[in-house]
């Protein structure tokens, strides 16, 4: 670990999630004080509360950019699940079989996230610099020559510090737009993407050796008492379901037969088991609304200024084409980590930490080509080289 600021100062972040989290403690863990704040009554409550998930590689034929990251962050989180979690509390090591493109064993772990999260808030906690704040719901952001004022909807303000993030994963979008309107549309296009897991008690044996991937994920057994209370300790799971654009968080039977569909190609007993337990009115269910850009690879990093962006662009006039993402202006001191999709478990650790050395001025160890591709600069970026350059007189 690198060692702190010479001067450890103040940041808030919008969302106690994996992503607000792993990102408080990470900062905590560089000197800082974190004022943490979140909409819910607790940490983990939106899609951090799914009730199991695969953290698993993400194989591809080729190297893409989301493979690249997947690789740093599924070691870097198996690391960190062992460090602070006990096998059998919040997570258990496993295998998993990919049965869709490029099919392999591989390592992997099934993991409850609310109690990663609530491990990593309790460290942090420890350290006496970390306030969490919940029921606090943050309208917008204001930017003042003191930093960042996270301001409620009757425009209280409910923090001030140097540095913001948003971390609130669908809800940084509406955060942002409301913080800056230039941020509206193209510049940051990220999408909703529900999801909804079924799950049922497991009685008698598994039906399947070990947990199966294709399209979504089968788990055949998965044993924890952090699980809701009126669900049993030990329970088979389904999902989850990748609905784009919806973001009604209410448990439907058409996905629990999209679950079942999907489970036919995985273990068909299974899906048989699914569809009667949903006919017998037993099926469990836990639905939420996940987060993704446009082109499926993170947010992590300074946030775009795109009006001065857009001076920039139009003062280099022909030469625009020779700017860098890494030249886009960006409103100081905010920053966002958000758009993990169904890669939270694999990213929000590795990503906390790349963020934390961001803000702290570190030395980064990333490959410039990886950079660029997590940077939220790089969609107002792309648009406005697009537009066409303004004639002059003199042109």
């Amino acid at each position: 670990m690198s060692a702190p600021p010479e001067a450890p100062s103040h940041a808030l972040i919008v969302g106690a999630g994996l992503a607000g989290a792993a990102t408080a403690l990470a900062l905590v863990q560089r000197g800082w004080s974190v004022t943490l704040l979140d909409a819910e009554n607790g940490p983990a409550q939106r899609a951090s509360a799914l009730p199991v998930g695969m953290l698993s590689p993400h194989v591809t034929r080729a190297p893409t950019p989301m493979s690249r990251l997947s690789a740093l962050g599924v070691d870097d989180m198996r690391a960190e699940l062992a460090r602070s979690l006990r096998p059998g509390a919040g997570w258990q090591p496993c295998e998993v079989d990919n049965l869709g493109h490029d099919p392999g064993r591989w390592p992997a772990a099934m993991v409850r996230p609310a109690a990663l999260v609530q491990a990593w808030l309790n460290e942090a906690a420890a350290t006496g610099r970390l306030s969490l704040r919940c029921g606090c719901a943050v309208a917008r952001l204001r930017h003042t020559e003191a930093g960042w004022q996270a301001l409620a909807r009757d425009g209280q303000t409910l923090v001030s510090a140097p540095v913001a993030v948003a971390a609130a994963a669908w809800g940084s979008l509406a955060l942002l737009e409301a913080t800056d309107p230039a941020l509206a549309g193209a510049p940051l296009p990220l999408r909703p993407v529900l999801g909804q897991m079924s799950l049922g008690p497991l009685e008698g044996p598994p039906l399947a050796e070990r947990p199966q991937r294709d399209n979504g994920v089968f788990v055949p057994r998965y044993q924890d008492s952090g699980l809701p209370p009126a669900w049993p300790d030990t329970v088979w799971a389904m999902g989850s379901t990748y609905e784009r654009g919806m973001e009604t968080r209410t448990l439907s039977e058409q996905a629990h037969r999209r679950n079942a569909e999907s489970l036919d190609a995985l273990c068909r007993p299974a899906a048989t088991q699914l569809r009667q337990a949903l006919d017998e009115g037993r099926l469990l269910g836990w639905v939420d609304v996940r987060c993704a850009s446009l082109d499926r690879v993170p947010l992590i990093g300074a946030v775009p200024d795109v009006p001065a962006l857009r001076r920039l662009m139009a003062e280099a006039g022909h030469r625009r084409g020779r700017l860098t993402v890494d030249q886009v202006p960006r409103l100081p001191g905010l920053y966002v980590f958000a758009a993990l999709g169904s890669r939270g478990l694999t990213l929000s650790h590795w990503g906390a930490q790349d963020l934390a050395r961001q803000i702290s001025r570190e030395p980064d160890p990333l490959p410039p080509d990886l950079r660029r591709a997590i940077d939220p600069a790089r969609f107002a970026w792309k648009t406005e080289r697009r537009q066409p350059v303004a004639l002059t007189a003199e042109a």
